[in-house]
């Protein structure tokens, strides 16, 4: 009996080693070494999935597509991925679990002109057609199928001639020339591998459901995400409604834009105005510590209710919790506050939570945060039709921002009487109700804030 042979590949980077290593020499990592049985693949020897060898082709002999996108019945995820799907396109969703990954692709299914295969290696058809009963959808397009082997898979896809074809997971599903186990770096990488080339011979779109580490990341080799189109990520906590698809990675639009969602009984409702379901009902209510951001993600603004409590320290050692912002870059805020305006927290509690479960990473927070911290500090509330926009940087000073423009426009349609920015000599201000403050130190806009 032959001896089986085994290797250890690093989850992180696909780097191999002949035997287990705590720290991965390719990209350094920490325990990311895993036990894999060697399997023989047999190569297609430079053919193509039809059998023909591949040939070069001039690019000017090469045809546009007369419809390079196609209509998938979701405005948001439309907006996202450029306009529409890229036929033979892959597509890798990801997202924490219970975010509405399977959900929000599912719903496609309820799109009259769009022809769907369903692959799911997590649920069975039964489990599958009563989350589709409750979203009330009749996907009479749709086929559904339960199975993880590859091999059958990559038939069914070859004998069902559909448009788009849904993988959920690809952490579920295996290729029988590999002894591995699914799941494995090995399995992963091969099965996406079969069924980019699947898709791209085929001009089938390829949807890969991902699920995601403890610290955020895609599981699986980062090979992963190389091989593949075009990243998506489904952000959002579960606690709250609200979810935000990010587009990580776009080889045919930009990744700059996003899709806002809210999570109902009848699954992910596009969001047409993120403002409104964003800032509170009670918009008059004043209290220190709350003061309205206007961030722009992607190419989207929007507004966004920043809070901030400051309190006395009960113990030796100051708290510093936050919720939807980076705690590194408070720690930075607070030294600037202190150094630069003279404003002590030493001694005080702070902690900051961007209202409605989002995590925002925009630099243009900075300002509003820094306003609400004052404003806590000292008790004083701000008003609540004043919005702020700015970086704010080591020296106290208020940077530039981009796209001014747009959310100078969207303040002025939501009726906000006042709006601080960064000094930009370039800016166009409209003629209109709202007063447009144009600020370069932190000390100036205090003054006239809070006197």
């Amino acid at each position: 009996m032959s001896k089986v042979k085994t290797r250890y590949i690093c989850s992180s980077c696909g780097a191999t080693a002949s035997g287990w290593m705590g720290k991965c020499p390719e990209c350094n990592e920490w325990d990311t070494m895993t036990e894999e049985v060697i399997g023989t693949i047999k190569g297609n020897k430079g053919k193509t999935t039809n059998g023909e060898v591949a040939k070069p082709t001039l690019l000017s002999e090469i045809s546009e597509a007369d419809e390079m996108r196609v209509q998938i019945g979701d405005p948001e995820l439309e907006r996202v991925l450029g306009g529409g799907v890229v036929p033979g396109s892959v597509i890798l969703l990801a997202g924490e679990p219970g975010a509405g990954k399977s959900t929000l692709l599912l719903q496609m299914a309820g799109y009259k002109n769009l022809n769907l295969l369903y692959i799911s290696g997590e649920e069975s058809p039964s489990q599958i057609k009563m989350r589709a009963s409750r979203l009330g959808l009749k996907g009479e397009k749709c086929h559904i199928l339960a199975e993880t082997d590859l091999t059958r898979i990559v038939d069914t896809i070859s004998t069902i001639n559909s448009g788009i074809v849904i993988i959920d997971s690809i952490q579920t599903m295996f290729s029988p020339e590999l002894e591995s186990v699914p799941g494995s770096v090995s399995q992963i990488r091969e099965c996406s591998y079969r069924l980019q080339q699947l898709g791209k011979a085929t001009g089938t779109t390829i949807i890969l459901v991902g699920h995601i580490t403890k610290e955020g990341d895609i599981a699986g080799p980062k090979l992963m995400e190389h091989i593949v189109d075009v990243v998506l990520h489904l952000e959002g906590d579960r606690q709250y409604n609200f979810r935000m698809l990010r587009c990580i990675k776009n080889r045919f639009g930009s990744t700059r834009e996003i899709g806002i969602y809210e999570m109902k009984g009848l699954g992910l409702i596009p969001v047409e105005n993120p403002s409104e379901w964003l800032i509170p009902a009670d918009h008059n209510h004043r209290a220190s510590g709350s003061c309205i951001a206007l961030v722009c993600e992607g190419f989207r603004p929007f507004l966004i209710e920043t809070q901030a409590l400051v309190s006395t320290a009960v113990y030796g050692t100051a708290q510093r919790s936050t919720s939807g912002y980076d705690t590194r870059r408070l720690h930075l805020m607070l030294a600037v506050l202190e150094k630069r305006c003279g404003f002590f927290f030493g001694n005080q509690d702070v902690f900051i939570n961007v209202a409605g479960g989002l995590r925002v990473s925009e630099p243009a927070i900075d300002l509003s945060l820094a306003v609400a911290l004052v404003s806590s500090l000292q008790d004083i509330p701000v008003s609540r039709d004043i919005c702020f926009a700015g970086e704010v940087g080591l020296s106290g000073e208020i940077r530039p921002i981009q796209q001014l423009d747009k959310r100078i426009a969207e303040a002025t349609r939501l009726g906000y009487k006042k709006i601080y920015i960064p000094v930009s000599p370039n800016v166009d201000i409209p003629k209109s109700n709202t007063t447009v403050v144009q600020v370069r130190l932190l000390t100036e806009m205090f003054e006239q804030l809070f006197g």
